[in-house]
């Protein structure tokens, strides 16, 4: 898709959208957003933004949240290392989102929202969460972890007191000797403030002196050894914790894969909620689209325009009519009737609503815009050499399902050769096939317009009494430039008005003596390239139970890995409308979301044709009554099926 983002200010939608994510993976995805191909994929990224849009408006806004460096605690917790208390309690708010998103997801389904069907495949993390929440509180291990732990920091606790009460009981026996009152912790030590004259009276180390000197911070002996005791019981604290985060750490591990799997669907949800919050903001709506080259557009608006401001646009053309041309005074608004269907089209092509009442939208190999003033300093090209330049790559690789927008067509030149190339350009693109719409302000090109089939002219409404333009699109009506209207109304004579419009619109003949080189309009001698575009638009193929089809390569006699726990199991049965598959595990039935499944070997490279899978599934009596049932009807005779569980 070759459109220009800065032209039509698609990735001001872009940045929008990001702005509305919570989560890195989808601000990622957000950048790469390109309109879809595609018709089956476009009309399902679409039904998505619609079924989001519903839901914020019926259910509010889903309870998603930032999920920073989940998907590294959880490699790290399965490579065995220890997870930090700050890591783990990202699990836990992790582990509380997942669960707020099932509920919401649940109460999506009473409603019949496809999005709801979200919430079967995430798993509920409430027993990883719990865990988490009994051994770390406030930010450190709680003492209540592990037995262990709350028996040490007793120990702790009785230790310090000793050794308060030790400094206390010399304080108070020995006042001379302090010059304060009062404990001080040096360097992790218990210290006295001893006067210097006393240094030697006080037995113990000398941790800390004063700044003036006069006051020696001194550990006694007897707290020293004390503070040694307390030491040891505070590795032991040290040692107790690693060893809880480590069992938590674990534990993570073994919910790593339940974890990533909601991480995917909470990344996705992200994503399509982004899309449907944009949808809020602009009142948008989905279009329909269709592979025929129509475009209708009724009261649509420019998504970055306010809509109080905004006239809306009403066009529609395609099919017979390929290219229109919008004529009218400067400030009429042209320039913005372009930029918003052209931007509407690529939003609707990317999955996107449109503001506007209703839409009908082609799908386009490439929307190819030539809009606003391309003068380039770096390249020396002046405004009508860069507009040049990007119409001739725009013709090079527009084909029949292209969009093409050009923005004041042939400015920038001598009126009568700007008019001339005005003129060939439109008719190059009406040859190509493509949808295209032109500005411009050249007569001759408006009665081109009005005589070629496939193309209609259009102008910009302007009230000739106010002198106010009035940003209204008219389809099949010329604009003028208002020029002479203006210059009636602001006083000039009427005598100079009548010999501005013969200058204006008398013929213009090309003299003979025109010293023009021939070579300009001799045809040059080259093979003329076949237009074969570089992308192509797929159109949808309808498919009974398309959806289903996508889940459903589980088949009877398939061997398959089921996670998290990663068990080994076979298919007795393929999956049903709920994404389920019925799986054996050791004789046990079970149903298992598909999501949870991985193949491991396909029935047909285990059994030979026709098997009798009975022999795994069915149990003995089952067997001997089904060979008596086909041989004779027996009275009293049946199968007994066990019941299948969740």
């Amino acid at each position: 898709m070759n459109y220009i983002k800065d032209m039509l200010e698609f990735d001001k939608i872009i940045d929008k959208l990001r702005e509305y994510t919570v989560t890195e993976k989808a601000k990622e995805r957000f950048k790469k957003l390109a309109p879809y191909l595609n018709e089956g994929e476009l009309l399902s990224k679409l039904k998505e933004t619609t079924e989001a849009r519903k839901l914020l408006d019926t259910q509010g806004t889903p309870p998603l949240a930032a999920v920073d460096k989940i998907r590294e605690i959880g490699e790290a917790a399965e490579k065995g290392e220890l997870l930090s208390i700050e890591e783990l309690e990202k699990v836990k708010q992790f582990a509380t989102l997942s669960m707020r998103m099932i509920q919401y997801l649940k109460r999506c389904q009473e409603v019949e929202n496809q999005l709801g069907g979200f919430g079967n495949g995430m798993v509920d993390l409430e027993l990883l969460k719990e865990e988490i929440e009994r051994c770390i509180r406030n930010g450190r291990v709680d003492d209540y972890a592990s037995k262990e732990l709350k028996e040490i920091r007793k120990k702790i606790e009785r230790s310090e007191n000793d050794i308060r009460l030790k400094l206390e009981s010399i304080l108070k026996g020995k006042k001379g000797y302090f010059s304060e009152s009062f404990v001080s912790n040096r360097n992790g030590h218990y210290t006295l403030p001893v006067k210097k004259e006393h240094k030697l009276q006080v037995s113990g180390s000398v941790i800390d002196i004063s700044s003036s000197g006069a006051t020696y911070f001194i550990e006694p002996v007897s707290v020293a050894k004390l503070r040694d005791k307390l030491e040891e019981l505070k590795i032991e604290e040290n040692n107790e914790e690693r060893r809880v985060l480590y069992i938590i750490s674990s534990l993570v591990s073994d919910f790593k894969a339940d974890i990533l799997l909601n991480l995917d669907y909470i990344e996705e949800l992200d994503y399509i909620f982004a899309k449907g919050k944009l949808s809020v903001e602009m009142d948008g709506k989905e279009a329909r689209i269709n592979t025929d080259r129509r475009i209708n557009l009724v009261n649509g608006r420019h998504p970055l325009i306010d809509k109080k401001e905004c006239v809306p646009l009403n066009i529609s053309f395609g099919k017979e009519i390929k290219g229109v041309v919008i004529t009218g005074p400067n400030t009429g608004g042209k320039t913005v009737a372009l930029k918003t269907l052209g931007l509407c089209s690529v939003m609707a092509q990317s999955g996107l609503h449109i503001p506007c009442e209703e839409a009908d939208i082609c799908m386009n190999t490439n929307v190819l815009c030539d809009i606003g003033d391309g003068q380039s300093i770096t390249e020396n090209l002046s405004t009508f050499s860069a507009h040049m330049k990007n119409v001739i790559h725009i013709i090079e690789v527009a084909d029949k399902d292209s969009f093409v927008l050009l923005d004041e067509l042939g400015s920038g030149t001598d009126p009568a050769e700007g008019m001339g190339i005005a003129v060939s350009i439109l008719e190059e693109l009406n040859s190509i096939g493509c949808n295209f719409i032109a500005t411009t302000h050249y007569p001759e090109v408006k009665d081109y317009a009005s005589k070629t089939e496939g193309i209609i002219n259009a102008r910009m409404a302007f009230d000739k009494e106010s002198l106010k333009p009035l940003y209204r699109l008219e389809l099949g009506e010329a604009g003028e430039s208002c020029a002479f209207y203006i210059a009636k109304r602001l006083g000039m004579s009427a005598s100079m008005l009548e010999r501005a419009y013969k200058e204006a619109y008398q013929t213009r003949v090309l003299a003979s003596e025109n010293k023009v080189s021939k070579y300009l309009f001799q045809e040059e001698e080259k093979i003329k390239k076949e237009r074969t575009a570089g992308n192509q638009i797929t159109k949808k193929v309808d498919k009974p139970d398309s959806a289903k089809e996508k889940i459903d390569k589980f088949h009877i006699g398939d061997s398959v890995m089921v996670y998290p726990q990663k068990k080994l199991g076979i298919v007795f049965e393929p999956v049903n409308s709920k994404g389920e598959v019925g799986v054996q595990i050791q004789k046990k039935k079970m149903l298992v979301n598909h999501k949870r499944l991985k193949i491991k070997a396909f029935a047909k490279d285990l059994y030979p044709e026709d098997y009798d899978f009975s022999i795994i599934f069915d149990t003995v009596e089952n067997r001997k009554a089904r060979h008596q049932m086909e041989r004779k009807y027996t009275e009293g005779l049946e199968i007994t099926y066990e019941p299948k569980l969740k």
